[in-house]
């Protein structure tokens, strides 16, 4: 079976949750919330090992706090990440061992992915090489011009809001990564960089609950959703 490595980057998520703690480690019924992540792909068995990308001032604690404390044993390396996502999912690749053929590269403040979103897009990306999660948008989409006027409304039957596990066949997501680095592509998330390239990203369609926490809102929801998977558990 071919190996698949998990990136997790967290470096890019420093924004403070309610003024004082960090998005990947605030407390969720009493754990870090990038717990609730890493458990997702820790239990998942096509998984075959996890990189955790943190800030360079949270790697010890991340791996001291969360990796060891947590017994989280699919984390062979906690690495520094970067300035941008962009440069962290970078600096995790970079770590990969040569075995690895495909590589998922998940958002760590999106807790609530589940074990069949994952086993999804890694069969899709294992049939046709490279896939993306996704839902279709529920709302109509305007795009507007600099004054705000707006300038057309794309047709909603073709919209999908992009999620993550991301799933790209190793040898395609560095080579998009060499590109970008040589050309200055910057992507708001991996798979744009691949598409850089004229190849082909097959969307799988994921989940409405499978959230990234951004806001004390998200939070709110997220908690809820936690408390029902331990009730219906």
């Amino acid at each position: 079976m071919a190996k698949v490595t998990a990136l997790i980057p967290c470096a890019g998520q420093g924004k403070r949750m309610g003024g004082t703690v960090s998005k990947p480690f605030v407390e969720v019924i009493g754990r870090p919330l990038l717990t609730y992540t890493l458990d997702r792909f820790q239990e998942h068995p096509l998984i075959d090992e996890i990189i955790l990308i943190a800030r360079e001032d949270a790697v010890k604690y991340c791996r001291e706090e969360i990796v060891d404390k947590y017994g989280c044993s699919k984390v062979k390396a906690v690495v520094a990440g970067g300035k941008e996502r962009q440069d962290s999912v970078a600096n995790g690749l970079a770590c990969i061992e040569d075995r690895t053929e495909w590589v998922v590269v998940h958002d760590a403040a999106r807790p609530l992915v589940t074990i069949d979103t994952i086993t999804r897009a890694l069969q899709t990306a294992f049939e046709k090489g490279n896939a993306v999660v996704g839902v279709p948008v529920k709302d109509t989409i305007k795009k507007v011009n600099p004054d705000l006027t707006v300038q057309e409304t794309p047709d909603r039957q073709n919209l999908w809001q992009v999620q993550t596990p991301q799933v790209f066949k190793r040898s395609v997501l560095e080579l998009a990564y060499r590109e970008a680095a040589l050309k200055g592509w910057q992507g708001t998330d991996d798979a744009s960089l691949v598409e850089k390239l004229g190849i082909k990203v097959y969307m799988v369609k994921g989940e409405y609950s499978n959230i990234k926490v951004t806001t004390p809102e998200d939070l709110i929801f997220l908690q809820e959703l936690i408390r029902m998977e331990k009730q219906c558990g």
